[in-house]
């Protein structure tokens, strides 16, 4: 009897210890995958730390396209595509020059906004307006008044400033060309509309006004909301703002709840999806000669008189809090964001900036006039040049 006991005792100790190793083999492999986790997301940190610090010397081209267009054509960077346009049409191509599309029309003085893969192209100064998207045409439309601005939202609602010479008015259009709704604006009421933005699903409309508020110039900032939000209120206007002894010549939505009014005297962020609310008020003791911008930064740039740097930029986060401040010395023509890095260029230099100020590249072109420059994926750049498109890759 004895005996029997001891040997279920011992079956019983070898089966307790069968179950307890399943539990520390189970810990064991949670710690690993632990361990793998942690170690990836290391080695990542030290990627994303190493690009952001590293800066280059050279370039080499990849490829390069000949240009077929005629002199008068200009350039539009959409989602790592060129959207070409001119008095005569406008195409869409890849960077090596693949065409996917071309769409004849004619114009005199032809302007373009693009929201994601959405573009209009309209006759500023005339009546034609274009819609298109990644397959072509969206649709057209024949406006009643000269075309003075106009700015698209993602699904093809466009909101467009119409003068007729006595009185202007804001229109709102359907991906169709099919008119929504109007607005007539007068000089003394709200004022003389100077830009326009339109929010990225396109219930809300951001105009800036100028007009003379006694003896002062003054600026007002109306948010048109036509969704729900708007019905019932007057002329759709659920927010706005005046400000006063100062010039907005600039609005812009940066995504779904923040747009941004740029002042002569620094810039304003309003938050809200419904009824945007003022979140920021920067004031700046400078002239602005540019401004930039993305979803994430807003920046202004300075000329410096008397100085080695020829300018100062400044840039901010959506919150309104100054991330840089920074001098640099290219005498530049064009100066955008660009898939989260800043860049600039003249005829003959190009300059990339990260956006904590830091010069990553900085030199001279050697394949012809620069017209444009942009990025289009990690250290690959697009130089759209007099006769040909070239992308380049720093080293």
């Amino acid at each position: 009897m004895l005996n029997a006991i001891k040997k279920r005792m011992r079956r019983a100790r070898r089966r307790t210890g069968k179950r307890s190793a399943r539990p520390r083999r189970r810990q064991k492999r949670i710690l690993q995958l632990a361990m793998v986790s942690a170690l990836l997301a290391i080695i990542g940190l030290g990627v994303y730390v190493y690009e952001s610090n590293k800066t280059y010397s050279s370039y080499k081209v990849l490829n390069t396209s000949e240009r077929e267009e005629s002199v008068s054509t200009q350039y539009l960077e959409v989602e790592g595509n060129l959207f070409t346009y001119s008095k005569e049409g406008a195409s869409l191509q890849d960077v090596k020059g693949n065409v996917f599309w071309t769409v004849p029309y004619e114009m005199q003085s032809p302007i373009v906004d693009a929201c994601d893969s959405t573009i209009v192209a309209a006759d500023q100064g005339g009546t034609t307006m274009v819609l298109f998207n990644r397959e072509g045409e969206m649709g057209s439309a024949q406006t009643e008044r000269n075309i003075v601005k106009v700015c698209v939202a993602k699904q093809g609602v466009v909101a467009v400033i119409l003068d007729d010479g006595s009185d202007t008015w804001i229109n709102f259009y359907d991906s169709k060309g099919n008119l929504i709704a109007e607005n007539q604006a007068r000089i003394d009421e709200p004022g003389y509309p100077l830009d326009i933005a339109v929010s990225e699903d396109g219930q809300l409309i951001m105009v800036t006004y100028q007009f003379i508020d006694g003896a002062e110039i003054a600026s007002y900032v109306a948010f048109y909301n036509f969704g729900t939000a708007g019905q019932g209120r007057i002329d759709n206007i659920v927010s706005g703002y005046q400000y006063n002894g100062v010039v907005i010549p600039q609005t812009v939505y940066l995504n779904s709840s923040t747009a941004v009014a740029f002042r002569d005297d620094g810039f304003s962020i309003y938050k809200g999806k419904q009824i945007p609310k003022e979140s920021a008020n920067i004031t700046v003791d400078k002239e602005i000669i540019s401004t930039f911008y993305d979803t994430e930064n807003i920046g202004m740039v300075f000329e410096n008189e008397g100085k080695d740097q020829l300018y100062t930029m400044q840039v901010y986060d959506t919150k309104g809090r100054e991330k840089f401040q920074t001098e640099f010395n290219i005498p530049y023509s064009n100066i955008r964001m660009s898939e989260g890095a800043i860049v600039m260029n003249n005829d003959s230099q190009v300059c990339v900036m990260g956006t904590d100020g830091s010069q990553k590249f900085k030199g001279s072109i050697a394949e012809g006039n620069i017209e444009d420059f942009f990025k289009i994926g990690r250290n690959k750049y697009v130089l759209a040049l007099e006769h040909t498109v070239a992308v380049i890759k720093l080293k």
